[in-house]
């Protein structure tokens, strides 16, 4: 089977610092994901100065700040932009970020990334759809807070505009989603009413639920880390660490492995233990008539 692709959403977890991108970038590599993405934005093109932050940030919010002043603080330049691309390639990573908003989409158009990422938060903003869409690059959208009929509206939309590859990840935009929440049988709903490769963007507690997301079919995964959970901002605690970050990536290519293929066979591991396993006749006395065959040998 494909290899699964594991994204690695760094998001805004670097606190505004490149040297802490730089460092997720690092702990990305050791996990051995396929791509690490970031979150590109400017703050006074994303949100007022008055917008409410969302319930799960006011958890982490120290400081008693508004989501304006929590984002400018978490804004990185586009020439930042620039060296963690040439850094992530260097490390032997693909190079992801997420636009919010239209300057920055066209600055990411500069970075000939290799997908482009549609965060939940987004799907109904059209323009935004419409421009990512005429690229015709291929798209990866997350589907937090949709409705199929939601979903089928964008679908078309992107179709309209772009001719390849979209994959739709099923997502809950609970930071953390409760585990009933989870709804995961939804992705392959998904892929049969729209006929798109499907993956799972996660953000429960824990690595449980993208390893089943992959045991049920899941070709892309995306999930958030950090450096530690310890850190202040809106997203650290809702993430995992590097080492459970690398014990998710561990897990998932073993169950591929498991997965194997859908022809029941013999393996080469269990063929060995066949005769030994398996029953055979044995007579229970000695035979009067086979002992003297036996001995004329």
């Amino acid at each position: 089977m494909d290899k699964t692709y594991i994204i690695a959403e760094a998001g805004v977890n670097h606190n505004g610092d490149i040297n802490l991108a730089r460092q997720l970038i690092d702990a990305a590599a050791e996990a051995r994901v396929n791509c690490i993405k970031f979150q590109t934005f400017k703050t006074s093109q994303l949100v007022s100065k008055y917008a409410q932050k969302a319930e799960y940030q006011k958890k982490t919010d120290i400081k008693n700040e508004t989501q304006f002043d929590m984002l400018k603080k978490l804004e990185l330049s586009f020439d930042d932009f620039y060296e963690l691309k040439n850094y992530s390639e260097m490390k032997g990573l693909d190079f992801c970020s997420t636009s919010f908003d239209i300057e920055s989409t066209e600055f990411l158009a500069k970075l000939h990334m290799p997908f482009w990422k549609i965060p939940s938060g987004e799907v109904t903003n059209l323009p935004y759809i419409i421009k990512i869409a005429k690229y015709n690059e291929p798209m990866i959208m997350s589907t937090g807070m949709c409705t199929m009929e939601e979903i089928e509206f964008i679908v078309k939309i992107i179709r309209k505009y772009n001719n390849q590859e979209l994959t739709l990840l099923h997502c809950n935009t609970e930071y953390p989603t409760p585990f009933e929440d989870v709804n995961l049988k939804a992705m392959n709903t998904m892929k049969d009413k729209f006929n798109v490769r499907v993956g799972y963007s996660d953000h429960t507690k824990g690595i449980e639920v993208p390893i089943a997301a992959v045991a049920l079919g899941a070709k892309v995964i995306e999930k958030h880390f950090t450096l530690s959970r310890h850190m202040e901002g809106p997203d650290h605690k809702a993430s995992l660490e590097p080492n459970e970050l690398k014990e998710m990536v561990t897990s998932i290519r073993n169950i591929e492995k498991a997965l194997g293929l859908e022809e029941k066979k013999v393996s080469q591991s269990e063929n060995k233990n066949k005769c030994i396993a398996r029953k055979s006749i044995v007579a229970k006395k000695v035979l009067e008539r086979a002992m003297s065959l036996l001995k004329k040998i």
